[in-house]
Parts: structure tokens; sequence; C-alpha cells
């Protein structure tokens, strides 16, 4: 189910509230675009400082937005189990497709914990779970024998991968796709995504699709297919996006990009701030160099 392109969606913000109208065009414009799934709740949707009410609104909004036409995965995670738990179990009652459970942050877990952890959550739903990895954040890298362990598990059914480390991906690809084939492998950084699928992995979730959702399922779908040659070209195309929306803490300058083609306010929630001068400079410069229709 989650292979290709999934974009992590921003949350548009109105005076402080959610923009629902702003937010039914958007993930309107991301399906037209292409993308085989939306997460939304993930960490470029701010879902830190969205309330436990709003909560539950945006799941069933944008599972109604949808209408079927692609998967909703809620992002779910937190640091403690029982708190996760509720969370994923909220999202399978109001009809979330899957769900995306990062590693627990702070706390730092070892191992052992991490497998418990993501054990006890999935067997509290039906729905697949994915996994999500991204040490930079949480301090907690989940290693692929841990990994592997937990593939053992049906309903987790992948992992979003943002170390960063090429070899842990190969790892991952070489353990557990022999096994279980079916396991999606995805990633989590917009500039390995070409690299990760042509290594075996199964696609993205992506901050950039946000910006330029047809380009990035077309690279994926190309480098799916076997067309290197085309996604490369791609690739090589929408690079300086890839980087420069990452300048400052993601989502910041995703938001300002989003907020520049008219989708949403450049609107954060504290502790967040909007992005600075030299930012917005970088990223109007790159959106420009790549081709994006301001």
């Amino acid at each position: 189910m989650f292979s290709g392109t999934g974009t992590a969606v921003v949350t548009p913000f109105r005076d402080g509230g959610i923009d629902y109208e702003s937010f039914g065009r958007f993930l309107n414009w991301q399906i037209e675009g292409g993308v085989e799934f939306l997460v939304v709740l993930g960490t470029t949707g701010e879902s830190p400082t969205v309330t436990a009410d709003e909560r539950a609104e945006m799941i069933t909004f944008a599972k109604k937005t949808a209408a079927g036409r692609v998967p909703v995965v809620i992002g779910t995670g937190s640091n403690s189990t029982e708190h996760t738990i509720a969370l994923s179990r909220q999202a399978e009652s109001l009809g979330a497709e899957g769900v995306l459970v990062v590693t627990p942050y702070y706390n730092k877990p070892p191992q052992e914990g991490l497998y418990q952890h993501f054990k006890a959550v999935a067997a509290s739903i039906k729905i697949p779970l994915i996994i999500y990895n991204v040490p930079g954040r949480t301090g907690s890298n989940i290693l692929p024998e841990t990994v592997y362990r937990l593939s053992k598990i049906a309903n987790i059914t992948g992992i979003k991968e943002a170390s960063g480390d090429l070899a842990q991906i190969d790892t991952l690809v070489r353990r557990i796709k022999k096994e279980r084939p079916d396991f999606a492998i995805l990633s989590g950084n917009d500039d390995q995504a070409f690299h990760l699928v042509n290594s075996g992995g199964d696609g993205v979730i992506s901050v950039l699709s946000n910006v330029m959702p047809r380009e990035t399922s077309d690279m994926v779908r190309l480098a799916l297919a076997g067309e290197v040659e085309k996604a490369r070209e791609i690739h090589s195309r929408i690079f300086p996006m890839m980087k420069d929306l990452f300048m400052e803490t993601n989502p910041v300058p995703v938001k300002y990009a989003v907020s520049r083609l008219g989708f949403c306010r450049n609107e954060l929630r504290l502790p967040l701030v909007p992005a600075s001068e030299k930012c917005m400079a970088v990223v109007d410069a790159s959106m420009k160099e790549c081709g994006v229709a301001l």
C-alpha cells in the first residue's frame, strides 16, 4: 500500500486556528499532483502543537477530503507507549489507513525498549504501522537488527528511514526484503529518495512534494519502474529545493514555500517562527531555479 510518494503535509493555520479551507484545497492539489498517499500530523504538520480536539478534526477532515482516492496515514508517535497506543487507536477509529510512529524521543530507550514499544503499539491496532526513524530529532536510532525483528509482525509494514546513513538503508533492504518483500522501505530524506529506490527501496515520505508533488512523484515512479536516466534528470533538476527546504528547521522553510504558492499563510505555532529574510530569499531563488510557478 505505501510505496511511491507520500507527502508529509503542512498544517495551514489562520489567526491561530486551523485553516480548513486552505487545507482542503492543498490536499486536493496534492492528490491531483499524483502522490500515492498523504501523511497528516507528522513533524512537517507541526503535530506537537496541535490540540487533541484539533487532531480528531484534522483526521476526519483529511479522510473526507481524500474520499478514498489515496490512503491517509496519521502521525501518532510520542515518547510514551501508552499515549502512542491511544493516538493510534483514535486514528484507526476515524478511518486512517495507517499510522506513522516515530521512535520515542528524549527518553532514548535501548533497542529492546524500541522493539517492545513498536510491538505493543502494533498489537493495539489492526491497521498498518510504519516505523519512523529520525535520530537527528529523537536522539534514538533504531538499528536494522531491531527493524528486522519488528518486520516479523504482520501489521508493521514499513519504515521511514531518515538516519541519513545509506549503509543502514542498504542493510535494511538486504536483510528484510528477502523474507518480506512487501515491507516498505521509504526515504525520510528527499535528497536520498532517488538513491534509496535504486538500492531496492520503495519510495519517499516527502517534504519536497508539498511544493512539487508532480515532479517528486514522477521521479520516484520512474525510478521504481527502472527508468533510471529519466528519474535522475528530475532528481538533478529539483535537487536545489531538496536542500534549501532544510536550511532552517523543518517545516519553517516549506511552510513559507507553500504560502508562496497561495495554499496557506506563512503562519506557524510557537516555538516555531516564520522563516528568516535570508531563508525566504534562498527559497524564492530555489523555487525559481526549479521552475516552480509563483
